[in-house]
């Protein structure tokens, strides 16, 4: 190959110079002929001389994610084998339902929820049976058809007006009907009453009977003007139902304020029993 590369070369250059002296040729050919096979030498060089390895090169950026693979095929389901066991194995079995725990204590009470609205009215009940007359003599407590009491004020103060007697002795207080410290009367047994009260004192003085619930009531006045012993009394008979209350009140008509603040002995009597009660 390298003798056909030379002929190539001296045929080129003598195209090329074909006047030139032989000399002057050869010398030519003989610089062209060194240059060749310089040439030649590095490329037979460099087709079978082995060169040194290279340095690895950089690690390249993180790829990205790949897809999601597709979902896999339902496993077989577990069986039951007899004998020993792997622990590891029977930890990824799945075992039967046990039975309930005991009961644990209970808890502690929870807050108080707030007040939730009123609801709606009911519709009303049927109607009850009907009632029976207990004002024949006889009551669901066994006492008898009786109602009696008689009461004493002794205090030597004037009584305030237009405020309730009360007193401090209870001669008689048939079944407790009668409160001494209020002064009130009430009625336990439906029916007609007689109510009557006496008054004594060194002054002038207005006592009225009063029925709860009456637009009318019964007022007595006595008015000293001998400064004597004055006694002033009264009575009435009063139909009265069960729970309807009578009282004594003093009453501020004529009196003067001496009257008023009079501290001499002085007493008040309030008596009432029942008549005959009501019956159907």
């Amino acid at each position: 190959m390298e003798k056909k590369v030379k002929q190539h070369i001296f045929r080129f250059f003598g195209n090329l110079f074909p006047n030139a002296f032989p000399a002057m040729a050869a010398y030519h050919g003989f610089a062209v002929l060194v240059g060749v096979a310089s040439l030649l030498s590095a490329v037979r060089c460099d087709v079978n001389c082995k060169g040194t390895d290279g340095h690895p090169g950089e690690a390249g950026s993180t790829g990205r994610d790949g897809l999601p693979g597709i979902k896999g095929q339902k496993g077989e389901p577990d069986v039951r084998v007899d004998g020993p066991v792997d622990p590891s194995v029977l930890l990824r079995l799945r075992g039967d339902i046990g039975n309930p725990g005991p009961q644990g204590p209970i808890g502690p009470k929870g807050y108080r929820g707030d007040l939730g609205p009123s609801g709606t009215d009911g519709e009303p009940g049927p109607p009850g049976p009907a009632g029976k007359n207990i004002d024949s003599g006889k009551h669901s407590s066994n006492q008898e058809a009786h109602s009696a009491f008689s009461v004493i004020r002794t205090d030597t103060r004037y009584p305030s007006f237009n405020q309730k007697i009360t007193y401090q002795n209870a001669v008689v207080n048939k079944y407790n009907d009668f409160d001494k410290n209020t002064g009130v009367f009430t009625c336990r047994i439906p029916g007609f009453y007689y109510f009557t009260f006496h008054s004594v004192c060194k002054v002038s003085m207005c006592l009225g009977l009063v029925r709860e619930g009456a637009e009318e009531q019964q007022v007595f006045c006595n008015y000293n003007l001998r400064n004597n012993d004055q006694v002033l009394s009264g009575g009435v008979v009063l139909e009265l139902t069960v729970g309807q209350k009578v009282w004594l009140v003093s009453y501020k008509d004529k009196q003067t304020e001496s009257d008023a603040r009079d501290t001499r002995e002085k007493q008040i009597i309030f008596n009432g029993f029942l008549i005959f009660s009501n019956s159907e």
